[in-house]
C-alpha cells in the first residue's frame, strides 16, 4: 500500500527530478508558458481543482479567514461525485507505488488548494 510519504508537492516551474515519480497536475489551467515537455506532466486530473465559482470566490479576497472557509468548502466539494472519481484516481496512483508529485502553477502553495488535496488524500489512503 503507498503511503503519504510517496506524495510531494512542487511548482510546475521547477525542474524535474528523478524522485518525482509520477508526476498529476493538479490545476484546472494549463500552467502558462509552460510546454508540455519542461512540465513532464504524467496525469491531469482537472476534476481535482476546485470549481470554478469556490475558485472565483476565493480569489475575490485572499485574507486568512476566507482562506479557512475556503478549505471548508473545498473539502465539501471533495466528496461530490465528480471529485470523488478523480480522488479515487489519485489514491490508486499511490497504492500502485510511489512516488506521486503533485504539481501545481499555484504562487502560494500553503495558501491553496494543494494542502488540501494533500490533506484528503492522506485520509482516504488511512481509511481504507
Amino acid at each position: 500500500m503507498g503511503s503519504s510519504d510517496e506524495v510531494r508537492v512542487r511548482r510546475v516551474y521547477e525542474p524535474k527530478e528523478a524522485g518525482d515519480g509520477t508526476r498529476v497536475l493538479v490545476d484546472r489551467l494549463w500552467p502558462r508558458g509552460e510546454s508540455k515537455e519542461r512540465a513532464a506532466i504524467d496525469r491531469w486530473l482537472k476534476d481535482i481543482t476546485p470549481s470554478d465559482e469556490l475558485r472565483a470566490w476565493y480569489h475575490e479576497d485572499r485574507t486568512a479567514t476566507r482562506y479557512d472557509e475556503f478549505v471548508d468548502r473545498y473539502r465539501a466539494e471533495l466528496a461530490d461525485p465528480v471529485h470523488t472519481a478523480a480522488v479515487r484516481e489519485l489514491v490508486e496512483l499511490v497504492r500502485e507505488g510511489g512516488p506521486v508529485t503533485l504539481v501545481t502553477a499555484v504562487k502560494d502553495v500553503p495558501h491553496s488548494h494543494v494542502p488540501v488535496i494533500v490533506d484528503h488524500l492522506e485520509h482516504e489512503l488511512h481509511r481504507r
